[in-house]
Order: structure tokens, then sequence, then C-alpha cells
């Protein structure tokens, strides 16, 4: 069935289709007709333009909205910075949370990563339990390349938490755009354009400059999960060549908020009786101020550049009917081209429940090295080409195959694979994997390699030290011989 039978059931409506021209409103009439900023716009509001793009870029890759709002977003104090230098804004916030992620490891600039041949592979991150953590407060990068400054390259995160955002508070990065991989447990979302309800097996991704507030569905339940923010462009969908019209994942099964506001304000921007606390992440470091009005206070809304969300159930699986397992290329459902074509600065790639039928075909993924680096994660189940356990690839935990690290199936799942009997074979049921590829050579913070305090120590040994030699020699010769037949 292409859909999820998800836990918890849908609550919200949404606009279907993926980079389409979308407008809503909250309230009738709340958007000007043929015009994006007329002199008064209707019921009163602001116009205001978020340009995702330059003014000038193509057509086919300009990403602006029109935002008609009750106060405009430039109506608050100076912005400044944290003042405990930590990646977590909890301390000020009012909501009792503890910042955990240190200053230093959220910069990815080359000094402060640490850039290793060595494959790494992680147990499923802990959850918070008697410290109390948010979504900000529990984000940590774990590994990253480029500059944000630059809007060249991206970051790749861990989150947990156990306390929602406070009512009175809003996020919203200056860097690049947040793909969120939620893994247990569902995040309310309420963003300045309306509301995502974001299930494992769902992802949401929240552009660039857009405010958001993460709630936790079930407040009595943990949250974790990962992500990655993209520095440079925006997620597309990859081409489907060959493939035709339809498959993978198709447009009409994204969907973006319908507009929903708050209404509380006082007289002007700088007067009214709440106080609002909006954290900004800008060049991997995090600014705060505060302001008397709420920042989710659009009524209407329209344009191309938008939050959205995805149902991971729904993908179209492609795949070998013949032999060979063919590059996991073709399970990818975003795309952040590079300006080499076919070449991604990030791909989003996941391995759900599929056929494999193959003849006289090794049907895990083989043994490979890249020119690209593989982050993965594992959302819930068993991934075919590694085992589970203790010391194994376990939903909640991660891996990292850096540029040319060597890597492929750990020596029980070749043992099995080599045997097993070429039948038509479902796998993957009742699981989800996926992968964060990227063209670029990923560094590793200091969280991820000590601080979080779950890097499997012996992943190497674990997966491949039981290897097995099964070459046979040359029929006839005995082994041991120095070959010479490349010598003149």
């Amino acid at each position: 069935m292409p859909v999820t039978d998800f836990d918890v059931k849908e609550k919200y409506r949404y606009l279907n289709g993926f980079d389409c021209y979308h407008e809503s409103e909250a309230v009738p009439n709340a958007l000007p007709i043929g015009q994006n900023s007329p002199q008064k716009p209707p019921l009163g509001l602001y116009a205001e333009k978020l340009s995702g793009t330059a003014f000038t870029a193509p057509r086919h890759e300009n990403k602006q909205t029109w935002l008609y709002r009750i106060l405009p977003s430039c109506s608050h104090p100076p912005f400044t910075a944290v003042a405990d230098k930590t990646y977590g804004h909890a301390t000020t916030n009012g909501n009792g949370a503890t910042p955990s992620t240190k200053f230093d490891d959220s910069s990815t600039a080359p000094a402060k990563l640490h850039y290793i041949p060595n494959q790494l592979r992680w147990d499923p991150f802990n959850l918070p339990s008697d410290q109390k953590t948010d979504f900000i407060s529990g984000l940590h990068l774990i590994s990253g390349a480029g500059d944000p400054t630059l809007k060249q390259g991206l970051g790749i995160y861990i989150y947990t938490a156990n306390l929602s955002m406070p009512d009175t508070s809003a996020y919203y990065s200056a860097d690049g755009d947040m793909l969120i991989v939620p893994q247990e447990g569902a995040l309310d979302i309420r963003t300045e354009f309306g509301w995502l309800l974001v299930r494992p097996m769902e992802i949401a991704v929240i552009p660039r400059g857009v405010k958001y507030q993460v709630r936790l569905v079930d407040s009595s339940c943990p949250v974790r999960g990962y992500a990655l923010e993209l520095y440079q462009g925006h997620f597309v969908l990859p081409e489907l060549g060959p493939i035709g019209s339809n498959g993978l994942a198709n447009a009409r099964d994204f969907q973006a908020p319908a507009a929903c506001f708050s209404e509380d304000f006082g007289s002007t921007g700088f007067e009214g009786k709440t106080k609002y606390t909006i954290t900004c992440k800008f060049n991997n470091s995090l600014f705060q101020t505060t302001q008397p009005h709420t920042p989710f206070d659009v009524v209407a809304w329209h344009g191309n550049y938008y939050p959205y969300k995805y149902d991971l159930g729904r993908f179209n699986t492609i795949g070998s009917i013949s032999f060979d397992h063919p590059d996991p290329s073709i399970f990818t459902v975003l795309s952040a081209p590079s300006d080499h074509v076919g070449t991604a600065i990030a791909d989003f790639v996941i391995f759900p429940p599929r056929w494999l039928v193959g003849e006289d075909t090794f049907r895990p993924p083989w043994y490979h090295r890249n020119t690209m680096s593989e982050f993965m994660g594992l959302i819930k189940g068993d991934y075919d080409a590694k085992k589970a356990g203790k010391g194994g690839f376990v939903p909640g935990g991660a891996s990292l195959h850096n540029v040319m690290a060597g890597h492929g199936p750990d020596a029980g799942s070749y043992e099995g694979a080599r045997e097993a009997e070429l039948k038509p074979v479902k796998v993957g049921g009742g699981s989800c994997a996926f992968m964060f590829e990227s063209c670029l050579m990923m560094g590793v913070t200091d969280w991820g390699l000590r601080e979080c305090e779950v890097v499997q120590e012996g992943y190497s040994e674990h997966s491949w030290g039981g290897v097995k030699v099964y070459w046979t020699g040359v029929p006839g010769e005995k082994g041991g011989k120095e070959r010479t037949g490349h010598l003149l």
C-alpha cells in the first residue's frame, strides 16, 4: 500500500504539489487581486516579500513568496549573540531547557572539523532523560563541509528533545534549508506559513529564513531524528531520464501548509503584552531578539518558496527485473545539484521495502569505494546489508563512509546473500534506511567523535574482520607464485 499507516493521525489540511505556485488564505479576501503590493493591502495587512533566490535568478529556479501579515518581520529590537556561547537558546527563552552543544562544535570551519578516512558508525544517539531539551538545544552538528557565509556545502545534524519549544518562541536559520528526518516521535511544526505534522516515515523541509517552532506531539515521549542543512541552492526532484514521466517521488505527493495565524500584538511593533523570543542561526552561531508580537501572524500568502513535507511510504521504488544490483541513485527522493551536471551537493536517498528478483545476482548493495561521501541512518527495522543487534546498524544510529572509504555488506550479510536461494523475495518489510550522499569530503565534529559517547570503536572489525577468502587460485598451479604475465 503506497501510503504509510501512521500511529499519529493527520490533523491538518495541506496544499499538494512540489515546486508549485501556491496561494493560501486563512481569511477570505486577504490576498490582493492582480498585484502583489497595493498601496493599502486588504484587511490592513502588510505585504512582505520572502526571496529564496536572487531577484534575477532564471525563472525555472526563482524562489519567492509574498506574505500578508499583521506586522512586518523587521519590527524587532537588534539581535544579540547568545551570551553563554552554546548551540541552544534555552537559557534565555524561559522553557527551562539546558543547552548542550558547545559553540565550537557548531562551526564547519576546517579548523573545527576532523577529516579522517576511517569508516564510522554510531549506536543510537542518546535520548534526553532528566535534562530538559527542546529542538534547538538538542540539535547537534555531527558532520559537515563548506561554509555558510559563501553559501557552499552542508551540515548534518542529530536532534533529540523531550520538551516542546515554548509557545512564545520561534527559530530560523539564515544558513540554509533544513531537511528534517524524524526517527522516533512525531513533531508538530508551526511555521509562518501554517502547520506541518511530521511523523517518522515523513520528512519536512524548512527553507532558509522561514521561522518555525517545533512541538512534541506526545510530551511524555522524547523524540530523535536526523537533519541536513543545505547551505547552497534548494532541493529538487531528481531527473527521471528513461524512467519516464512518473516514478520515484511524485510531485503530487508533497504537501505544503495552509495559512494559519495568531493575533497577539500591541498598537505598534514595539508595543505588546507578550514577549516572543526569536532565535536566528547565522553562520553557525546563534543570535536572539525579543519582540512584543507573534511571528506567526501571516494571514495569507502566495508563491513557490514554502515549507513542505512528504510521506516516504509513497515513494515509487524502481529496481532491476533481470540481473545485478543497480546504483543506489535510483532511490533518490530529493537532490541538491552542484554546478556540475549529475553531481549533487546533497542527495536524500531511501531504502524502503522492495522486491528483489535478480537472477544469478548478489542482491544486497555491492562492495564499494565512492568519490561521494555517504552518511546513513535507519528510521526503523533492519537494513538488508548490515546486521542489527549489539554493535550493529540499528534504528536511531548512523554511519559515515567518507570519500573513497571502502564499505559494503558486513561478513554475515555477505555470507547470507552468497548462499541465498534466488527466488523473488521482498526485503525491508517494516524497515526504512536512508542516506545523505554528498560530493564533498565530510568533516566530523568533536561531538560526533567523542562527546556523543556512542561511536562504535570496533565497527570495522565487527563488520569486515570476518570476511572470508574464497580465492581458488589459478587452475593447475600452486599458490603463492609471483605472476609475471605483465612483464615484457
